[in-house]
């Protein structure tokens, strides 16, 4: 079965299920050229959105403003989540481009920065950092230094250290671009397992189609500087994914009509 477009942003959750809402959401240069925007989008709780686009195009950005790292030149971002109840809970996790490690800390010490910066209690970090490395699969690492690790490894440091503070909302800004392709394909099948486990909702930044068709629920196309949303695809797949459905005729069909999609909006920016 294809992708095919769906309404409306607005139309797509009700306002009690959105974990994330963008309206009018833009973003300039001091310059005062336009970045980003006019954004409107509804991302529900659990869900699994990828923001697809290319280099420059502004995923990054809407990322950082979601996140509350950067603020928007005009609209508003919304976010729900849970309440705090106990030192080192964030609404949002963001693991970004690079892992961005200490290089002089241990596996175990750069997960539970974040918790010690909070003054966590010691039991407490080092609970929650075991339990975050088992969930990505470094518990047998967890003495190592970055030094030591493959880039696949750290990558998954960087995701522990997003997960440990128990995020309603996780970022990933183009995580695995940087990867061979097995390593790559490896880590996406980890991170499908982790969302369908713990039901975060994820938003993905990528510029690739067929890595946005598996990992996501909705594939969100963006258009050149200054990003806006050119197109709105659901992806039908069976669950769980695994690699049957990355070798499957319907997977091809749905990359196919994103790739299109793609093409034919820089094509109209370009005129």
């Amino acid at each position: 079965m294809a992708a095919s477009a769906a309404l409306t942003e607005h139309e797509l959750a009700p306002r009690d299920a959105v974990a994330v809402r963008l309206r009018g959401v833009s973003k300039r240069y001091r310059s005062g050229a336009p970045a980003l925007g006019p954004l409107d989008l509804d991302v529900g709780r659990g869900e699994f959105v990828a923001l697809l686009g290319p280099s420059g195009c502004g995923k990054s950005t809407a990322l950082r403003l979601i996140a509350g790292l950067a603020q928007p030149s005009s609209g508003t971002v919304q976010r729900t989540a849970h309440p705090v109840t106990r030192r080192g809970e964030h609404a949002i996790g963001f693991v970004f481009q690079e892992p961005t490690l200490m290089p002089w800390a241990s596996v175990r010490g750069n997960v539970a920065l974040p918790l010690r910066l909070a003054r966590a209690s010691r039991a407490d970090v080092a609970a929650r950092v075991e339990e975050a490395l088992t969930r990505v699969g470094l518990r047998e690492a967890a003495d190592a230094l970055p030094r030591e690790l493959s880039g696949g490894m750290k990558m998954r440091v960087s995701l522990a250290r997003a997960l440990v503070t128990d995020p309603d909302i996780l970022l990933l800004d183009e995580p695995f671009a940087a990867l061979d392709e097995i390593t790559r394909f490896r880590l996406n099948n980890d991170l499908l397992t982790l969302w369908r486990e713990l039901r975060k909702t994820v938003i993905f930044v990528t510029h690739s189609v067929f890595e946005s068709v598996y990992l996501s629920q909705r594939v969100i196309v963006m258009t050149p500087k200054p990003g806006r949303i050119a197109a709105t695809f659901r992806i039908a797949a069976e669950e769980p994914r695994d690699d049957r459905f990355r070798t499957s005729a319907g997977y091809a069909a749905q990359c196919r009509e994103i790739s299109d999609a793609l093409v034919r909006t820089n094509a109209r920016e370009s005129e």
